[in-house]
């Protein structure tokens, strides 16, 4: 466990838990965006030239994640602080940065959609690092500091000068990394995937983001938006709209790959030398 004394509380965790459970109840995390996040990490995990024994999956999406990983041979340990979904697959309930296991306990660790909404991103980062076994591999996903411009601005010019937090604070990919480097991990790779969406409605947009547990969750008075705003935050995205009827928004996820330390690996490169491939990086071995 991490020393959280000195960490910020951004995140009401008791909120946290709630909303996270509210959201693996609706959709089991089968909802649109946890399904995108999940199915790229099984393509990058298929690169990797390897095979696993026992793997921690943190995040909503975990059972039809972890059906695919147990296909494969490996024994899987479920993670997360949703008690409901912790309850229906036999996991562990528990939040990123307060991870109860032993060092060395896994190879693999894979982390969808969760890692965005922690207190302490550094040293969940840090504790991932040290349960991993040498030469163990992190997988991630989550959202970027890019996602969601239209609801985002929408929001903020429909409350004028009572602004309030109705979605938290993110990160980019280059802090991301930066992040990655400093908890000690090997061979980082951050990237990120921008998605063009279009919706209907902004019912089913902010449908989308409860069900992959986006609601606010952000330490201090819960502020709803009271209904004169909304019919604003309505108005203005009906004005967004296409011939179609439709509005767009954009999405950007984030994903990260790196690795435990390990003697045989290849020593990192300098930043933006591009010495490190790829392959390198999700082989965890030196492919030149």
């Amino acid at each position: 466990m991490t020393d959280t004394v000195n960490v910020p509380e951004i995140f009401n965790r008791q909120r946290r838990r709630v909303v996270r459970d509210r959201a693996f109840s609706r959709a089991k995390g089968d909802d649109f965006f946890s399904q995108i996040m999940a199915e790229e990490i099984v393509e990058r995990l298929d690169v990797v030239k390897r095979s696993f024994r026992r793997a921690l999956i943190i995040g909503l999406p975990a059972a039809g994640l972890g059906k695919k990983l147990e296909s494969r041979g490996m024994k899987v340990v479920f993670a997360d602080s949703s008690a409901r979904l912790a309850s229906a697959l036999g996991g562990v309930i528990c939040d990123d940065d307060r991870l109860p296991f032993a060092d060395h306990s896994f190879d693999l660790i894979i982390n969808i959609g969760s890692l965005d909404t922690i207190n302490d991103l550094p040293g969940a980062l840090v504790l991932i690092r040290r349960i991993l076994i040498p030469d163990g591999l992190m997988l991630a996903a989550m959202f970027s500091a890019e996602s969601f411009p239209i609801l985002k601005s929408v929001i903020m010019g429909a409350e004028g000068d009572r602004v309030s937090a109705h979605m938290h604070p993110q990160i980019d990919v280059r802090t991301a990394g930066d992040l990655v480097a400093r908890a000690g991990l090997t061979l980082p790779v951050a990237d990120s995937d921008h998605l063009r969406l279009k919706y209907s409605s902004l019912q089913r947009l902010i449908a989308d983001i409860r069900d992959v547990g986006g609601s606010n969750i952000m330490a201090g008075t819960l502020t709803s938006i009271p209904r004169h705003v909304y019919a604003e935050i309505e108005r203005r995205f009906r004005a967004k709209a296409g011939l179609d009827g439709k509005f767009s928004e954009s999405v950007t996820i984030l994903y990260l790959c790196a690795w435990a330390p390990h003697p045989d690996q290849p020593k990192p490169a300098r930043r933006g030398s591009g010495q490190v491939s790829l392959t390198t990086a999700f082989s965890g071995k030196d492919d030149r």
